[in-house]
């Protein structure tokens, strides 16, 4: 386990959907207890395989004591309630706006060891769960952000210190999954 650079906003990695994850073995639960492993070094309540640099289908998260992770996720909403509210991301550090989701959501997938997993969510496991599984899409929740909001964040975030710096990236850990898809 190691802990690993997180991309920034404005990596090409963060714009590109994860391949599918279909093998589950040693690499793969490296690679989960690597997210894990950043995840709680960055302060985060996930992160999403691209934020590492690897492109594939794979999310921890760690929310209000519940903590885990879901390979090849989906999720659908339980209901029709709303939730507005601040939202970060570790590819974005130190900014946040408020963002709409849906406040309640049930996540399927699968486990490390292929097994197949149900994550209930609410409130803010719900937020994760739909932040996260948008990186694996190749969307950013800025993407999310209404058209003021949006313009607002944008000029944030080109005044933020770290956006255009150099990025952080080493060779991956991960052979199989080196290169982001």
């Amino acid at each position: 386990m190691s802990v690993q650079p997180v991309r920034l906003f404005g990596d090409p990695v963060l714009r590109t959907p994860a391949a599918p994850v279909e093998t589950f073995d040693a690499e793969l639960r490296k690679l989960v207890a690597d997210l894990t492993e950043t995840m709680h070094a960055e302060g985060g309540a996930g992160l999403a395989a691209p934020q590492i640099g690897v492109g594939l289908r794979v999310f921890t998260f760690s929310v209000d004591g519940t903590e885990g992770h879901l390979i090849n996720p989906t999720w659908t909403a339980s209901d029709a309630e709303e939730q507005f509210g601040p939202e970060g991301c570790l590819s974005i550090p130190g900014l946040l706006w408020d963002c709409r989701r849906w406040l309640n959501v049930v996540a399927t997938g699968w486990d490390m060891h292929g097994e197949p997993i149900r994550v209930e969510g609410t409130a803010k496991l719900a937020r994760a769960i739909q932040h996260e599984t948008d990186h694996l899409d190749g969307v950013v929740f800025v993407d999310r952000l209404d058209a003021d909001t949006r313009k607002r964040a944008m000029a944030e975030i080109r005044a933020a210190q770290w956006f255009g710096a150099e990025p952080v990236v080493k060779v991956s850990p991960h052979p199989m999954f080196g290169k982001a898809r």
